[in-house]
């Protein structure tokens, strides 16, 4: 792939720049593209290492980021098994949003025991021996005594494991007001055809920073700099639903989970598909999760909303975090999938390491397996 401009010959480097070229109000450390959990996590954490940035976000409504429920599960799978590096990853990923609670005077970090009902006896007799001897089990329980008995049907009965939700609703439109009150937000779509590159970082429109680095969700195939990776995206669905009566603060996990919104009313989903036309919601998702409500509750329950969005997850489930071997200007910071949430902060530190100090990644992670494809 050629460079939208040539090249001047030199030696790239982070820490210089053309300084008789560009005003030190139009210079920055990083430019970073979108501001959903990926761009918002990574402009934080180059932001407390004292990094200047830029984020370019156009506030897009239905994206991923802006429609999940952000929920942690530490288990996965049919036989419960600890989720990737989770005893590393959670961790990190707790002290980060308590830190931007703080930081922003929010609470959008919410740890809930996860009420996972069983469909089947087989399902029950799995989770009991993980709960019992797995590695997954400090993070499983059985209840010692039944809950929400007269909204749920449960008749194999259910368990207990210790997840979280972060309230991105919360968290995301907060940090885009602090990147504003710093004029660190422009409010309009990165045209990356208007992208140079130089010796010693990128221009743009009038700017220039040390590197540009795209957390564009799932416009990231589209890339000219990134088509060559193995992205796998997907769209699911949800629905917004009001349950009179019941008010609980667990999540509540069958074949479709249920995650306290306010009061009554609760995030309900999420559909899976890998073949669809659009992102908008579709009749068939709308019934699929209805159905799934219907094997649940007890109690009657009203849609209130339906939403839709495609996941930018990639071929290996492992998110995407490096840059580009051939424009070292250039980098990306996606892919995190239906585990953004947990996976994003441990990985925004990474990469920031990587960045500022030179440090290596975890490879299963760094962009570095895809070099072949990017060259």
């Amino acid at each position: 792939m050629a460079s939208p401009l040539p090249l001047v010959a030199g030696t790239f480097c982070f820490g210089a720049y053309i300084t008789f070229a560009f005003p030190m109000a139009n210079r920055y450390d990083y430019i970073i593209v979108g501001q959903g959990i990926s761009g918002t996590l990574l402009s934080w954490e180059l932001h407390q290492a004292g990094q200047r940035v830029l984020v370019y976000d156009d506030a897009r409504p239905h994206t991923a980021s802006r429609t999940a429920a952000g929920i942690i599960n530490p288990v996965s799978g049919r036989r419960f098994e600890l989720a990737w590096l989770y005893d590393t990853i959670f961790p990190e990923a707790q002290g980060t949003y308590r830190a931007l609670e703080a930081a922003l005077g929010i609470a959008c970090f919410h740890p809930r025991d996860i009420w996972s009902v069983w469909p089947s006896a087989q399902m029950r007799d799995a989770f009991g021996e993980a709960a019992g001897n797995g590695q997954a089990a400090p993070y499983m329980e059985q209840p010692s005594s039944a809950r929400h008995g007269n909204e749920l049907l449960q008749p194999f009965g259910a368990g207990i494991v210790k997840g979280a939700n972060v309230q991105l609703g919360a968290l995301l439109p907060a940090w885009r007001a602090a990147l504003q009150s710093r004029e660190q937000l422009r409010e309009e779509r990165f045209d990356v055809r208007a992208l140079e590159l130089l010796p010693d970082g990128v221009a743009y429109k009038g700017l220039q920073a040390k590197a540009v680095i795209f957390c564009e969700g799932v416009e990231s195939p589209a890339n000219p700099y990134f088509g060559g990776l193995k992205f796998l995206p997907n769209k699911g669905e949800a629905l917004v639903v009001e349950v009179p009566g019941f008010e609980t603060p667990d999540i509540i996990k069958k074949s479709i989970t249920l995650v306290p919104l306010e009061g009554c009313t609760y995030w309900a989903g999420a559909s899976f598909s890998w073949d669809y036309p659009d992102a908008a919601p579709t009749e068939t998702a709308r019934a699929s999760l209805e159905s799934s409500l219907l094997e649940l509750l007890k109690v009657p329950f009203s849609v209130k909303g339906h939403i839709a969005a495609v996941r930018p997850s990639g071929m290996d489930r492992r998110p995407f975090v490096g840059m580009h071997p051939k424009y070292p200007q250039v980098g990306i910071f996606n892919g995190m999938g239906s585990k953004g949430c947990s996976l994003a902060p441990w990985a925004a530190a990474q990469f920031r390491r990587q960045l500022l100090e030179g440090a290596p990644m975890r490879p299963e992670i760094d962009i570095k397996r895809y070099f072949n494809a990017l060259r």
